[in-house]
């Protein structure tokens, strides 16, 4: 049994926590009088130093400090909050991150630079008060500032030193507040045989004279309100000094002997019995069953491995189904036909297990639209729809960096300046939609812009003078957009610090076609982009149509296929320098993959035509037999195969043979070019 690193699992949440203050910052840009949020950030902040320290990351800790005690001050209403002290935060925050992930490593003044950026956001602009005189009944009204007296009764769970809460921390934090009295209750002990040493059964009794007002004290609490019992009264002066009496009553050996080193003003003494009284909070439904729902963090690692064990199991349950169809035992093949049944549902909750949704990858972009809009002087607005679609995690993971490109292409060179998109009568505000919906066995995740849109001339202009077309060359509408994915294609008049090298759009086209998925654009002159990415939904196992062509097996994308026609003789001999069948009124091209993958054979006297699609554009396959469905484990190809567009990966059949998968975007994208080259021949 393995046991979990303390300081990894550390790493895990603070960068949820780091997460959280980051949706917390960008909330309070377009909010910035919203307490609430101010006392989000704050609490994160509290969070990750308290975290900090007690892991050993001192240099978190201290630097953490310092933006906690900012957003105390604002909390408190002693400064307001800014945008300027926003973004000093944010860009605090990514030092926060490095010195989580590196914390020996040399930093050099980057901390330095970020405090005097977060003090000039909080206090840079006041006058210095130095030279203003403070009239003497000021100076006396601070001197006498009433002090309030208050009961502070509290207990904690049996649990809680186990979870990482240290009692005496709290008593520490009230004692901070002013001059205290602490009773420890110790009546709740068990006998010594029943103790458990883990648990804690002490409950406090503290009277508190402090300057602060009861918010203070709350705050002491405020990641433990939740599960502790707590009671707050405000006492007179008399009432006070009645509700704490030190006890002068013998005590063990040892305290006697602690009580000669020099005292505290926080005296404990033991008392009576004190009940404690819980806090009434109402809690609404669905926050308590949600509370009830237990979450197990898992590492990605585990369910990789257990992925690839299911792929085992479904091959061996191919294998068992091919067995059990060639046999005549009735007993075999139920069982067959169980496991099938069980290995399928199997599958599809390995499948679930799998899915995230887009929304984990959308928050990333708020912080980039926040920085760019700030870097390139321009008002974005980002959306988003659809967070709530699921996806393979590691399609996510794949997909981060192309999306990164497609945004900052989109701020710099879609979107106008305020002042251009006012000219053109169009709001100051420019905005960036990103949205995913599912259709069939993809995702469909879209980054639109309200912009310029894409300059077709400039782009033919640059193709040519590059050499990737010939002058005068006809393209289509869609071709002619393509080429911005071209390697080192880039229309930027010069290089900034977003663009112009034409990298990023060739990296985007890389890694879509790497996930088996294809890229659609749609640009309309002054009215903005749209650039369209069609991703498979998962990586691991599809449900795919196994066919024959010749003497080899190859396996159709289940999610892809529309129909299947049949084929006659005569309708192929007609169809010879066509390859257009009739369907419906439309005619659809189609590819002879007999023909494609140079078999040798003839052909079948009754062929098949598969119609698969991608969007709207539909191509139809011409194979020899369709054999039927087939549970697909994908397996990637080696690198000698990593330049065959035809095929997007390979998967092992019952017998033990290979199958190798068909990519249904080359070959659409085949089959329309097909037909356009007839159409123009013709």
């Amino acid at each position: 049994m393995s046991t979990l690193d303390p300081v990894a699992v550390f790493r895990t949440e603070a960068a949820e926590c780091l997460e959280a203050i980051e949706a917390g910052l960008l909330d309070l840009t377009h909010q910035l009088d919203n307490k609430d949020l101010v006392d989000a950030v704050f609490r994160g902040l509290h969070t990750l130093k308290g975290s900090g320290a007690m892991f050993g990351f001192e240099a978190l800790a201290a630097f953490t400090h310092h933006c906690e005690t900012a957003f105390d001050r604002v909390r408190k209403g002693e400064v307001a909050a800014t945008s300027e002290l926003v973004a000093a935060v944010l860009a605090a925050q990514d030092h926060m991150r490095a010195l989580v992930d590196q914390p020996d490593a040399d930093h050099g003044d980057t901390g330095h630079k970020l405090l005097a950026q977060l003090q000039a956001a909080v206090g840079g602009k006041e006058a210095a008060p130095a030279a203003v005189p403070v009239p003497a009944a000021v100076r006396d009204a601070a001197a006498k500032k009433k002090k309030n007296s208050w009961r502070v009764r509290f207990s904690l769970p049996a649990n809680s030193m186990a979870n990482g809460t240290n009692p005496l921390g709290l008593l520490d934090e009230l004692r901070d507040l002013g001059e205290c009295t602490v009773r420890a209750n110790s009546s709740a002990i068990p006998p010594l045989d029943e103790l458990t040493p883990t648990e804690l059964h002490i409950s406090w009794d503290v009277t508190l004279t402090s300057e602060q007002d009861r918010s203070a004290i709350d705050d002491v609490f405020i990641f433990v309100l939740d599960d502790m019992e707590l009671s707050v009264e405000e006492i007179s002066g008399a009432a006070a000094a009645t509700a704490a009496p030190v006890e002068e009553k013998a005590a063990p050996a040892p305290v006697a002997a602690a009580s000669a080193a020099p005292v505290s003003p926080t005296t404990v003494a033991e008392f009576r019995p004190v009940e404690a009284v819980p806090v009434k909070r109402e809690v609404p439904a669905a926050v308590s069953q949600a509370k009830a729902a237990e979450n197990v963090r898992v590492p990605a690692e585990r369910l990789d491995e257990l992925m690839d064990r299911v792929g085992e199991l479904v091959i061996a349950q191919s294998r068992l189904s091919q067995l059990a169809s060639a046999s005549t035992d009735i007993a075999l093949r139920s069982v067959s036909e169980e496991i099938e049944r069980l290995s399928g549902e199997l599958r599809d909750t390995m499948m679930v297990l799998r899915m995230v949704p887009v929304a984990t990858l959308f928050s990333r972009f708020r912080r980039l639209v926040h920085d760019l809009a700030r870097e390139t002087g321009k008002v974005i607005e980002l959306v988003t729809e659809g967070e709530s679609t699921e996806v393979d995690k590691t399609v996510i993971e794949r997909l981060a960096d192309p999306l990164v490109h497609l945004v900052r292409n989109s701020i710099d060179h879609g979107l106008e300046t305020p002042a251009d998109r006012l000219a053109s009568g169009k709001s100051e505000a420019g905005t960036v939609t990103l949205s995913a919906r599912q259709a069939g066995g993809e995702v469909i995740i879209s980054i639109k812009d309200d912009g310029r849109g894409i300059n077709r001339e400039r782009v033919r202009a640059k193709a040519e003078s590059s050499g990737l077309i010939q002058p005068g060359q006809p393209l289509s509408d869609s071709e002619l957009l393509q080429l911005i994915f071209a390697p080192g294609f880039s229309t930027a008049a010069a290089i900034t610090n977003l663009s112009g090298r034409g990298v990023g759009m060739d990296v985007v086209k890389k890694t879509v076609e790497a996930l088996r998925g294809a890229i659609d654009i749609v640009s309309v002159p002054g009215q903005g982009s749209e650039v369209s990415l069609r991703i498979p939904l998962t990586l691991a196992i599809i449900d795919g149509l196994l066919v024959r062509v010749g003497s080899g097996r190859y396996v159709i994308p289940l999610s892809a296929v529309e129909e299947c026609l049949e084929l006659s003789l005569e309708e192929d001999l007609r169809s010879r320098g066509r390859s257009f069948i009739s369907l419906r009124d439309s005619l659809v091209p189609f590819l002879r993959l007999r023909d494609l993958f140079r078999t040798g054979t003839k052909p079948d006297v009754h062929q098949k035509v598969v119609v698969i699609s991608t969007g709207t554009e539909r191509v139809g396959l011409v194979v020899d037999q369709i054999i039927g469905d087939h549970q697909t484990v994908i397996k990637s190809m080696s690198k000698l195969h990593n330049n065959v567009a035809t095929f997007s990966g390979a998967t092992i059949l019952g017998d033990g043979s290979v199958a190798l998968i068909l990519d249904v975007g080359h070959l659409v994208a085949a089959g329309q070019q097909q037909e356009a080259q007839l159409r123009v021949a013709g």
